[in-house]
Formats: C-alpha cells, structure tokens, sequence
C-alpha cells in the first residue's frame, strides 16, 4: 500500500521525533527493552530462551508459584470469576476485600487498611490526597518513584534531603516549621541498595517537629522483622508510623498494594485518593492469593530464615571473589558498576552463562550509579548461589570489575 500525503505527515510530526529520542537513548546506553520470561516464578526459569538462575525478581519467600496459593486462586475463581468488573465504590467490593484488609491491619498491627490496585498507585493515591500547595513534604533522594511523582501530583513544596542524612532533615525541618501539614516520607528498604531507613530517628524528629510520617515498606514487608511485619518491626518503631504502603506483588507472592494507618485516614482515601476512587477493583484470585500467603508466611517462618541464609551465603562468597559490597546486610546486593554500557555488557555476559541478574541504570538510580542489582529468595539452593558466584565472579574478573 502506497503511504498517502497525510500518512507521511503524521510520520514526520510524531514517528520521527520519537525516533530521534530513542535513538538518542541508544547512544546514552539508555535503551530499555522487555526480556521474555518462560515459566513459573522460581530461582530458575527461561529468560530469552536460556535456562538460568534468577538473581532479579522479587518473589522473596518464594511464595509466588506456592501450591496452597496456587489453589487459593481456583477456589476463587470458582466462586467469584475472573474479574470484579468495576471500581469498589461501584459494586466491586465483594466480601474478601474486607477480609484481605482486616487481615493486614492485624498483621500490620494498625487500626485499619485499604487495598490499591498497584503500590504506585497506593503512593500516587496516598500523597495527592493528604497533601496540596499549602503543604510540605520531606522526601530521601532515594526514595522510588512513585513516592516522587505523588508528591509532585500532590502539588505540595516538596523538600528533598540527602539519603538518610538525620541532620539535613532536621535543618529543613527547623525552617519550614510554619507549613500548616508536614509529611516526612522514605522507603522502608530502599530497592536499589538494599540499606534501611533509621525509622526510630526519623520517628522521633516527626514527633518533635509535629510531621506525619509515611514508609513504603514493599522491600521488607514479610521479610523483616521477628514476625514480617516489615521494616517498623526491625527498627522498633511498630505502631508508631502514622501511614504506610507497601507491594503484595513481593515477598507475599501476589499483586496489588496496601495502605495501612488510622481508620480516619483509611475513611479519608476511600473519599479523597482519586487513584482509588476510579480504578476497578482487584480480581478476586489475587485477593484470596494473598490472604493465603499471609497464612503461609506466619505459619512458615523457616522461610525468612532461609531467605537470610542464603543472604549471608551469597554476600560471604561475593566478597571472597573480590568485589565490593555496601554495609546492607540484606537480601538486595547491589553490585557497582558505574557506567551505562559497562553494567549492560556485565548484565547479558551473566546472562549467557546462566545467571540473570538485571542491570540497573538512570533514572532507576543516579547517574555515576548504574550497577547490577542481586536479589535473593528463600527457594534458592546452595547449589544455585554456588553456580551463580562461580559466574559472578568469571564475568567480573573478565570485565575488571574485581
């Protein structure tokens, strides 16, 4: 077919330009592109047509692919279908929403909860709802993004502060104590390093300064903590974060968010979070799939404990090859490289003999930064961690990175 006139205008005005930008990505060693996955979640899997072993997903108590999940999911299929077909405050708020949410608040050890679709929208939803241009809030510069856009969506002042740097944070908070609704805001454990937040200092200059306090805690819900109840948990300051988000998609194996906190603030979202308000609601399966990894994961602690046995094993190994490791002792590890193309080629030379361990680059984390980030889980065996510093360590010495 012979392009017409206004096809090739149409290419020059949007194609082109497009074009040019991806180009332009390429160059910077910035391209991005889908790698196809074959198979159930698992410490092995098909990744482009290689068997490998997955050193990048997030599954990490390896309950994504759990039989009793798995069955939770049919069940509910069974009673309720496929979909629920419309935003809860329609008529998607079927009798396991309530379920799923008191649980949580239980778990959480809070008043109350409120599920969201994905944790970016829990973010997003939570911020533009509590704040606006009258208002302050406090950000780490390592906080993910969905945190960054919900509070530029918000509308409020937004004042950023080095990671993790207590008197920084104090010093802003001293001079902007006149805001009339202050709101310090961090990750729990941040994904890309894998260090925590000092919670119990941040807490305490919240209290002293009059600030609400917000934790995304995707990274150590389930995970941290004597029970798994996250990154409050470990630090000591359970109960006394006045809101918290976090994934159902990670440790516990599912999909979707939670906000956890007050049941004012919970009656306040479902009014207020607009991401809430006009999204449909989630299938059912995926709600009786998390209900059930709640179950499992306080049933089988062992998990946690294998999940910080294979932590110690592979950070014991990584640095016996040479590299250099941060003072995170979880199980995110990530691996400096420094450079786009240099992380990429040390990303696909893992990939081509057996291990899949993601590179990691701008704007994910900043520039200078770009690295390859290992996670862990509770299904991966000694054999796998021995295969994959064997790799790890070839790859590293043939890039002169150790």
């Amino acid at each position: 077919m012979i392009p017409t006139r206004e096809g090739s205008d149409v290419h020059e005005r949007v194609t082109a330009p497009l074009e040019r930008e991806l180009d332009a990505l390429r160059a910077d060693g910035l391209y991005r592109w889908l790698r196809q996955i074959e198979g159930a979640q698992g410490p092995r899997m098909r990744v482009d047509g290689r068997d490998t072993i997955v050193l990048a997903g997030s599954d990490y108590l390896g309950l994504a692919s759990h039989p009793r999940l798995k069955e939770a999911a049919r069940r509910a299929i069974d009673r309720y279908g496929c979909s629920a077909s419309a935003a809860r405050l329609v008529s998607g708020n079927h009798d396991l929403y309530p379920q799923l949410e008191n649980r949580l608040a239980r778990f959480k050890q809070t008043e109350a909860a409120l599920v969201f679709s994905t944790g970016y929208q829990a973010n997003l939803g939570v911020i533009s709802a509590l704040m606006d241009s009258q208002d302050i809030a406090f950000s780490d510069e390592l906080n993910h993004a969905s945190i960054i856009d919900g509070c530029r969506l918000s509308g409020a002042q937004v004042k950023v502060f080095p990671h993790n740097d207590l008197a920084a944070l104090e010093s802003l908070l001293q001079r902007e104590a006149s805001a009339r609704r202050k709101l310090i805001v961090v990750d729990g454990l941040y994904s890309m390093d894998g260090d925590l937040a000092p919670l119990a200092d941040i807490v305490g200059l919240a209290e002293r300064y009059g600030c609400m306090t917000m934790v995304d805690d995707s990274h150590g819900t389930g995970v941290l903590g004597e029970a798994g109840r996250g990154t409050a948990e470990a630090t000591g300051v359970l109960g006394r974060i006045d809101i918290e988000t976090g994934s159902l998609a990670k440790a516990l194996g599912g999909f979707g968010a939670y906000v956890v906190g007050s049941r004012t603030l919970i009656e306040y979202l479902i009014n207020r979070a607009r991401s809430f308000i006009f999204s449909c609601a989630m299938p059912p399966a995926v709600l009786a799939t998390v209900l059930e990894a709640l179950a499992v994961a306080e049933e089988e602690p062992e998990r946690r404990q294998r999940l910080w046995d294979n932590t110690r094993y592979l950070r014991a190994g990584l640095r016996e090859a040479g590299f250099h490791l941060n003072q995170s002792a979880t199980h995110i590890i990530p691996l400096m490289v420094g450079e786009n193309r240099l992380t990429m080629r040390f990303c696909q030379e893992l990939l081509e003999h057996g291990v899949f361990a993601q590179g990691i680059r701008y704007p994910s984390v900043p520039r200078g930064t770009e690295r390859i980030r290992l996670t862990l889980t509770a299904s991966h065996s000694k054999e796998d961690l021995d295969l994959a510093l064997t790799v790890l360590g070839e790859a590293g010495r043939a890039l002169a990175l150790i």
